[in-house]
């Protein structure tokens, strides 16, 4: 929680910016991945890219060579162009947020 901040003339609040400029938003989804779950199994390429959220558990992101671990109050924004699946990293459930943008 150190990196939550209370903003002027809150009170009991406490925030944490996950990201900033990142395109145009196309559209949102929340997605539940249980212990194992992922996808997609063939790592996958598109011409937008996501911004992933994580709210609970931790996911791991395969970017071509590279392994990306987003834990519960990050966010990554994946580059569409480069092979990628998501995963749970966990032994119980992830729950994340993934926003399209373009």
């Amino acid at each position: 929680m150190e990196e939550f901040i209370t903003p002027p003339a809150h009170v009991n609040f406490k925030a944490k910016k996950l990201f900033g400029e990142a395109g145009e938003i196309k559209d949102g989804a929340i997605a539940y991945l249980s212990p194992n779950g992922g996808g997609p199994t063939t790592p996958h390429t598109h011409e937008h890219n996501h911004l992933f959220i994580v709210v609970n558990g931790e996911a791991k992101v395969l970017l071509g060579d590279k392994e990306v671990i987003i834990r519960k109050d990050e966010s990554f924004l994946v580059d569409g162009k480069i092979p990628h699946p998501v995963w749970n990293n966990t032994d119980g459930e992830t729950v994340m947020i993934g926003i399209t943008v373009v």
